[in-house]
């Protein structure tokens, strides 16, 4: 058969194919998100998160060293405080729990990069992101708590903030108050792109941060909707976001590439709690490869344009790009 074109020339060895690879991944872009919680000794698994734990101050340390022996660089920490109130004062409180986890894992494993989840919903009795007028969410009086918060994550050793809440304004809210008090360096990494998700759901477990009643679908965006999103993303990057962040990641790659096709900042998309769960249940039942599972949705991520990636797959994808399994 007189063929020229012969895509298949290409593929014909691992050494050829990974040299045409169009998809390059590597170890510093893995973010690892990890919950903290008061207490000792306690290194609690999460039942809808198997191998995923909530983790005590005096045992946290010993989870860093294992994610920095791995090759992972960056963690993402939530927040799990013993007691809640109607304005989340432990999200800003100077011994808040990540304030103390960011104290405790600088000094212990200061070598990673530590960035924090900014929002209220674990810390309010209510669960909703931001302090409430009635039923509703108060956006503006809420700014005030998110960018205070952020400067207490600051001034206990955070190097980024990442603010997850939806309300409008906060990420030139957290700007200004950051450079007000001298943390112009500090990036803020922004959960621009947040649709109200049914793949939240084990993290909320995970955190105890369901909404007592009602939804945040007033403050979260609608899934039906792409052009609300590149709105979210440029107004974002206006008040002076640094990173542009994607969530929830699986069926959203489409925004990750809209997104990176129109903002001038780096792009990240996370991997959230109902996507890990929902491979873990079909590898438990023999249904799915796990390794080449976990493999084939962190390259869908990279390839739809993210340089980011929030997984809490991040151990076992290092390793796997150490053994040229991915990358």
């Amino acid at each position: 058969m007189d063929m020229i074109k012969r895509p298949r020339r290409l593929r014909g060895s691992e050494v050829l194919r990974k040299m045409v690879r169009e998809t390059r991944m590597d170890k510093s872009s893995l973010i690892y998100p990890l919950f903290v919680k008061e207490g000792t000794g306690i290194k609690e698994e999460i039942p809808s998160m198997p191998n995923q734990y909530r983790y005590s101050l005096d045992v946290l340390p010993e989870k860093l060293a294992e994610l920095a022996d791995a090759g992972v660089t960056s963690v993402m920490l939530f927040g799990i405080p013993d007691v809640k109130d109607p304005v989340g004062s432990g999200a800003y409180a100077e011994d808040g729990i990540v304030q103390k986890a960011l104290r405790a894992a600088k000094a212990e494993v200061p070598d990673l990069y530590y960035i924090t989840d900014v929002c209220m919903c674990e810390y309010t009795s209510h669960g909703h992101c931001g302090v409430l007028c009635g039923s509703e969410v108060n956006n503006d009086e809420t700014l005030k708590l998110l960018a205070k918060t952020a400067l207490s994550h600051v001034q206990a050793g955070a190097d980024m903030v990442a603010p997850s809440d939806m309300m409008d304004g906060r990420v030139l809210a957290i700007r200004n108050t950051l450079d007000d008090n001298g943390f112009q360096n500090i990036p803020v990494m922004s959960y621009a792109v947040k649709y109200a998700s049914a793949f939240y759901g084990p993290f909320r477990e995970a955190a105890g941060s369901a909404p007592s009643f009602g939804d945040r679908k007033s403050y979260q965006m609608d899934f039906h909707n792409s052009r609300e999103g590149i709105r979210e993303a440029m107004l974002d990057v206006e008040e002076g976001a640094d990173i542009i962040m994607v969530k929830p990641a699986m069926s959203f790659l489409d925004m990750v590439t809209k997104v990176r096709d129109v903002v001038s900042v780096p792009v990240a998309a996370y991997s959230v709690s109902g996507e890990y769960a929902m491979v873990k249940a079909a590898a438990a039942r023999g249904w799915i490869d796990e390794e080449r599972i976990i493999c084939e949705m962190a390259a869908s991520v990279y390839r739809a344009g993210a340089q980011i990636y929030l997984t809490y797959y991040a151990e076992e994808l290092a390793r796997f790009m150490d053994e040229g399994r991915i990358g």
